[in-house]
């Protein structure tokens, strides 16, 4: 499998770099250079890419901007030679923060930790006649705990840990929403919210500002309307 990834960083020698790094991995691919964060925005309104990788301070919009501009963000890896931002980066939910000038070891590093994180997507996304025998573990205190993906109701995001909550039973774990986002299937779940995550075939009732699962009422963002009306529509 190819993975295909974008360069944006308004500095001609740290998009080299990156890219040195990328043509020595037989599964990756550069399909773009950007630098500025408003060309790489255009760029991926209508391509998609597995793998970004950008700068933070840049003229005219920074990388922390475009992430707040993109309804759908591909795995994202901040290159930049600032430490101060990594907290605000993370909570934009972004895959790894490398700090200029960036290691060779620490780049393989990332790109390990990606190329993991993509088996265990791999593994778990069920085919559709397979979804009620689908399941994933969750980390809850010591235990791995093995919840089936048909009973979850919806998971709720509190900064660094999520509440799964199924018919019978509440997980805490300490884990990204965006995490499991990405590890869900799309057929079957739909983020509503920045901290929302839910069962399609589990509402109960919905309008244009929230929706119910068994009498418990969620909210649906504003950036995710659309798509959650649209989805319900069709």
């Amino acid at each position: 499998m190819s993975y295909r990834c974008l360069i944006i960083d308004d500095e001609l020698p740290a998009r080299e770099l990156i890219k040195a790094y990328l043509e020595i991995l037989p599964d990756f691919e550069v399909v773009g250079l950007f630098d500025n964060a408003i060309d790489g925005f255009i760029y991926l309104q209508s391509n998609e890419v597995d793998l970004l990788f950008l700068d933070i301070q840049m003229p005219k919009m920074s990388g922390l901007d475009l992430l707040k501009a993109l309804h759908k963000k591909p795995e994202v890896i901040l290159t930049t030679a600032f430490r101060e931002y990594a907290v605000e980066a993370f909570d934009l939910e972004i895959f790894d923060y490398l700090v200029k000038p960036v290691s060779q070891e620490r780049f393989l590093k990332a790109i390990s930790k990606f190329l993991h994180f993509q088996e265990i997507t791999k593994a778990i996304s069920p085919e559709p006649n397979a979804f009620n025998n689908a399941y994933l573990f969750l980390k809850v205190d010591k235990d791995q705990v093995k919840v089936f993906l048909n009973d979850i109701l919806y998971i709720e995001g509190l900064k660094d840990y999520i509440k799964v909550f199924t018919s019978e039973n509440l997980y805490v774990v300490y884990e990204r929403l965006g995490y499991m986002e990405a590890k869900l299937p799309e057929s079957k779940f739909i983020r509503v919210h920045k901290s929302f995550i839910v069962a399609i075939d589990k509402i109960n009732t919905y309008n244009n500002d929230s929706l119910k699962i068994h009498q418990q009422e969620i909210p649906i963002g504003r950036m995710y309307k659309q798509v959650f009306l649209n989805k319900m529509g069709s």
